[in-house]
C-alpha cells in the first residue's frame, strides 16, 4: 500500500539571507570561509548590518528543508517537521512551505513566540558558500514537533545532521526514529556540514546508532565520521552503519551502495555560481527518484542533474523549466 507521503523530514527552519562577497569579506570579518558556524543574534545582526542592502535573495530553508522542496519540485510528496516564529520570516517561511505543497507540523495561525532562525549565506566569486547561522527559536527544536502520524504515512523519515548541535535536536532525532522503526519506515540520514561531524562526532553517532538504511555524506564527512581515510576504506566503514548510502565526492560525482553494488554516479558538467542547497538537492532527487521506482544508478543520475542545475544559479530553488530541462538530460 502506498504512504501519503515519500518523506517525512525533520530539521532547522531558518530563513537564508543570501549575498554575494569577496574573500577580504572573511579575513575583515574574522569568518571562516567554507563552513557553517553557528553564532549567537549580536554577532549574526552584526554581519547583516555590515552587508545591508547586498542581500540577493530571501527565502525559507536549511538543509532538510531543502531537501524536502527538491523532492516537491520534482513531483514528490513531502511532509516537514521544524519550528518557526510568529515573525516575518516566520510567515515567510510557513508561506512558502505551503506555496511549493508540503505538508508541515505548522498552524500559520499559530506560530511560536520568539525569533525564527536565519542563515547568513555568503557566496564568494568561487561559488563555495559560506554560512553563519543564529538558530533562533529552532534552538528550542524538540519531541513535542515531532507529529507520529506523519512519519508513520511516509515511507521514508529524513533527519539532517545539523539537529544534533542541539541537546532537544537530539533527543528528537533519536525519538523520530524510534518512531519510524516501530511502524516500519525507512530511516535515511544526511551528515549535513563536516563541522557537525567533526565537532558532535558522538552525538552523531548516537543517532546513527544500530544503523540507518540510507545515509547521504560528503567523503570528508565519511572521512571524519569513520576515522579512516580514502574512498575504500570509508565505503567499507560506512556499510557497517548504513544499509543503503550515497557518498558525494564534488566535481568527481558520487557513489551509491544499494546494499548490494556499488553505481559510480558521473558528474553533469556545470558553471558553478552558487554550491547553496547543492548536498541538499542531491538528496532529494534521490529520495524522489527510489519513491518514484528509480534505480539506484538512475536515482543517482536523476539527483546529480538536478543538484548540477541549483550550482550553476543562486539559490537552492528550482523551476519547472529546471525540471524539464533535467529530465530530458536524463531520459526520466
Amino acid at each position: 500500500m502506498s504512504k501519503k507521503y515519500d518523506v517525512c523530514a525533520i530539521g532547522n527552519a531558518l530563513v537564508d539571507y543570501e549575498i554575494e562577497v569577496a574573500d577580504q569579506f572573511f579575513s575583515d570579518h574574522k569568518v571562516e570561509k567554507g563552513l557553517m558556524t553557528l553564532v549567537d543574534e549580536e554577532r549574526q545582526s552584526e554581519l547583516v548590518d555590515s552587508v545591508e542592502g547586498k542581500i540577493k535573495k530571501k527565502q525559507g530553508g536549511g538543509s532538510a528543508a531543502n531537501t524536502i522542496f527538491g523532492l516537491a519540485e520534482l513531483g514528490g510528496k513531502g511532509f516537514y517537521t521544524c519550528k518557526v516564529a510568529d515573525d516575518s520570516d516566520g510567515i515567510l517561511y510557513t508561506n512558502d512551505l505551503i506555496k511549493a505543497g508540503i505538508d508541515s507540523n505548522l498552524d500559520p495561525n499559530n506560530l511560536y513566540q520568539g525569533t525564527t532562525g536565519k542563515c547568513l549565506v555568503m557566496i564568494t566569486p568561487d561559488a563555495e558558500r559560506t554560512m553563519n547561522t543564529y538558530l533562533g527559536i529552532t534552538a528550542d527544536f524538540s519531541v513535542n514537533e515531532l507529529q507520529e502520524e506523519a512519519i508513520k504515512n511516509s515511507t521514508y523519515l529524513f533527519m539532517e545532521g545539523f539537529l544534533v548541535s542541539s541537546p532537544t535536536g537530539l533527543e528528537a532525532m533519536k525519538k523520530a526514529k524510534e518512531l519510524a522503526q516501530k511502524h516500519g519506515v525507512k530511516v535515511s540520514l544526511t551528515f549535513s556540514d563536516p563541522s557537525m561531524v567533526k565537532y558532535f562526532g558522538d552525538q552523531m553517532k548516537e543517532v546513527v546508532g544500530d544503523g540507518v538504511d540510507l545515509l547521504f555524506c560528503n567523503i570528508e564527512e565519511a572521512e571524519l565520521f569513520t576515522g579512516v581515510n580514502g574512498e575504500e576504506e570509508v565505503k567499507k566503514a560506512i556499510s557497517k552503519v548504513a544499509r543503503e548510502f550515497v557518498i558525494t565526492k564534488g566535481k568527481d560525482g558520487a557513489v551509491a551502495f544499494d546494499g548490494n553494488s556499488y553505481h559510480e554516479i558521473e558528474p553533469f558538467p556545470t558553471k558553478a555560481i552558487d554550491a547553496t542547497g547543492a548536498g541538499d538537492m542531491f538528496a532529494g532527487a534521490f529520495l524522489y527518484g527510489i519513491n518514484h521506482g528509480l534505480s539506484h544508478a538512475q536515482a543517482g543520475k536523476l539527483a546529480s542533474a538536478a543538484s548540477s542545475a541549483v550550482v550553476s544559479k543562486f539559490g537552492p530553488r528550482l523551476n519547472q523549466n529546471h525540471i524539464k530541462e533535467i529530465r530530458e538530460n536524463v531520459g526520466i
